[in-house]
């Protein structure tokens, strides 16, 4: 079997002998009239009608004075007869080949094939060709659908590979597409206005966990980038907006895992005069228009087997509270019993107690391990003030809060909670944040000034609501990096590459 310099030092060679014969490998122009999703869908009113397509080949069979060439234009194929008498003479200077010159063309290669839509003798639809012009010339071969690419580490390297042999990988990232464009069109619908916000913080909020650092060279000033989009919504409800929200990136320095990735598409919104019970009911409506458009389908089989249904919209998802979990299952009391008892339970169910651990870390880890039995859909309610630093007391219990999760495939998918405004609580609850990031809980949340200062002149009653791309990723059921399409990955240069380009590696690849 030829080598991969082998195979590519024979395509530089066509290369250049299309280049001697006054061909452009790399034209600008391209003309198409149909897509051959439409030769294909439409051939009953196209038969014998010219037309124009385009696409990358995957197949070149030349058998005497015929040939067939299969091009590929996004998910759809479509087949191109070739005789010896059509293309017959070619404008090289418009980057059209012969039939003779055809052994210049590879799989991988781009064309663009000008003729009439024919059946041919066996039944396969087909453009008879024409005119032929090659409008990107491939140095290297795609692995085959037959070969397969299977390699993770490879299919994420090389991510435009796996796009091109994988088509449920290529139809994810169009269903991902899908996914947003609801999102962002259900929120339209209900009045929401999307007004983007910025990236770098001065502090980063909204959330608890570690932020990236940068610095601006021109304020001479580090700045994070945000973990949320969570205060600066907020203050746009202080500035008079009713309902608004952000579709982006958000940046967590923390770990991989098949549900989180430190760079990640998420969107919030805010909706001033609305409170958590209006925020359950529209947050119900919201998944069943994303899933309908995005899946077309309100029952899920995820990665790990377990099925999630979400109904048929005839009732409310069910509730449950955080507290009577945990007593229930652990014979824990959240408020009233001691740190030290919740980390021998850590201990005894044989999860990690960090040296840096306090009483609402405990308490998470414990409620992560009961969540993953979990499919719902439910909401988690009655989360303890010391647990959420931005939501409003329940009137009822002042030890909780107006706040509820989303709970689905043993996972908590959505946050959404009544907005503190009040501005005297709200800084204290940030002071008691900034002990525990003394005390070396890098995730605790900063002390925004600037934020209490906004609430000060006055921030009407919200509602606020988030969820990332992992809700895609658990309904597509797929991992974290599977539901991406570039996943960062550890910068490195194979041998082959080094090799192949000696001109940018000038020391000896094996360096």
């Amino acid at each position: 079997m030829a080598t991969l310099k082998e195979l590519r030092d024979e395509r530089l060679r066509k290369l250049s002998e299309l280049k001697a014969k006054g061909i452009n490998p790399y034209p600008a122009h391209v003309d198409r009239t149909h897509s051959l999703e439409q030769i294909v869908s439409d051939f009953s009113q196209l038969e014998n009608q010219p037309a124009i397509v385009v696409g990358r080949v995957i197949g070149i069979r030349k058998l005497g004075k015929i040939a067939f060439i299969v091009i590929k234009e996004n998910s759809h194929k479509l087949q191109l007869f070739l005789n010896a008498a059509s293309p017959a003479s070619a404008d090289h200077a418009d980057s059209e080949i012969d039939f003779q010159e055809i052994n210049l063309l590879d799989s991988g290669d781009f064309i663009q094939a000008a003729g009439k839509v024919i059946k041919t003798q066996t039944g396969e639809i087909s453009i008879a060709v024409e005119k032929l012009r090659l409008i990107s010339k491939s140095l290297r071969p795609l692995p085959t659908e037959h070969e397969g690419f299977s390699n993770k580490e490879e299919r994420f390297r090389r991510r435009y590979i796996d796009f091109n042999i994988n088509e449920d990988v290529y139809n994810r990232f169009i269903r991902r597409s899908a996914f947003w464009q609801a999102t962002r069109g259900f929120l339209i619908d209900k009045g929401f206005i999307e007004i983007n916000i910025p990236v770098l913080e001065n502090i980063p909020g909204g959330a608890d966990a570690k932020p990236f650092v940068t610095h601006m060279d021109a304020l001479d000033q580090d700045f994070y980038l945000r973990i949320s989009h969570e205060l600066p919504l907020k203050r746009l409800l202080g500035g008079g907006y009713e309902k608004v929200f952000d579709i982006g990136p958000r940046f967590r320095n923390e770990n991989y895992s098949d549900e989180h990735l430190p760079e990640h598409v998420a969107m919030e919104w805010y909706w001033a005069y609305a409170d958590w019970e209006a925020g359950m009911e529209f947050t119900q409506q919201l998944i069943y228009a994303v899933v309908d458009k995005t899946w077309g389908k309100r029952q899920f089989k995820l990665k790990d087997g377990m099925t999630v249904d979400l109904g048929n919209g005839d009732s409310p998802w069910p509730r449950i509270s955080f507290v009577t979990t945990i007593q229930e299952k652990y014979g824990l009391n959240v408020f009233d019993d001691s740190l030290d008892k919740f980390k021998a339970k850590l201990v005894e169910e044989g999860l990690e107690v960090a040296k840096e651990d306090n009483r609402a870390r405990v308490i998470d880890k414990l409620w992560k391990k009961i969540r993953t039995e979990i499919a719902g859909p439910v909401y988690l309610v009655d989360i303890p003030v010391f647990m959420q630093p931005l939501a409003k007391l329940q009137p009822r219990d002042d030890r909780l809060t107006e706040q509820f999760n989303l709970v689905l495939g043993g996972s908590e998918v959505c946050k959404a909670y009544s907005e503190l405004n009040d501005p005297i609580d709200q800084l204290n609850r940030f002071l008691e944040q900034q002990l525990l990031r003394e005390s070396g809980d890098e995730e605790a949340q900063m002390l925004d000034i600037d934020f209490v200062e906004m609430l000060e002149y006055g921030m009407p009653p919200a509602c606020g609501f988030g969820y990332s791309e992992r809700l895609f990723w658990m309904l597509e059921g797929v991992t974290a990096r599977e539901g991406v399409p570039f996943p960062q990955l550890r910068r490195e240069i194979d041998e082959v590459t080094k090799s192949t380009y000696p001109q940018v590696f000038k020391t000896n690849p094996k360096d």
